[in-house]
């Protein structure tokens, strides 16, 4: 497929079936988002990906609780992919004090995005969480204090089907020169 098919494919799944998700299609995703671009080349990411069962529940666990329980589909999930905001490099870090704008989070945006490009492309559906406790999480994942999760992306193949994606038409959308 060519790369609008692809982009018009992925969505955020949110129902997954009891389907073991392939490690070697993982890592091509975790290959495709590796070759992400950063911001002073900084690649200030890295990944865990949680398939034990285990481990895995009690990750889903902390994307959800009794107010916002919109999440609670990440339990159904085979795979969760936490993304790690490691220590950006000092010119990122005086980019985001000249500038106002931490860039090692707009990064993460860029490598979730080709990772779940590459997972569409593989057959999987994916979901990108932003709602998650942080700090259970990192305890649980044994992530030092002085780095951060910033997405967690749930993986599988989708038990759902694809609904046409209803979006802004792109002259609401789209100006040149103004």
């Amino acid at each position: 497929m060519d790369f609008l098919e692809l982009c018009e494919k992925r969505y955020s799944c949110r129902k997954y079936l009891e389907k073991e998700v392939e490690r070697e299609k993982i890592e091509r995703c975790l290959e495709a988002s590796r070759l992400a671009p950063s911001a002073v080349n900084a690649q200030p990411w890295s990944f865990i990906v949680i398939d034990d069962p285990i481990l895995k529940e009690s990750i889903a666990k902390e994307t959800f609780d009794k107010v916002a329980s919109f999440n609670k589909f990440s339990l159904t999930a085979p795979v969760l992919v936490a993304i790690v905001n490691e220590n950006p490099l000092t010119t990122s870090f005086l980019g985001r004090f000249a500038h106002g704008r931490d860039f090692s989070l707009i990064d993460t945006g860029i490598v979730a995005s080709y990772f779940c490009l590459k997972a569409t492309e593989e057959g999987f559906g994916t979901c990108i969480l932003g709602w998650f406790s942080e700090k259970n999480v990192k305890k649980i994942l044994k992530i030092p204090k002085n780095k951060s999760v910033s997405l967690i992306i749930a993986v599988g193949y989708p038990a759902d089907s694809h609904k046409k994606k209803i979006r802004k038409p792109i002259e609401k959308i789209r100006n040149y020169n103004i």
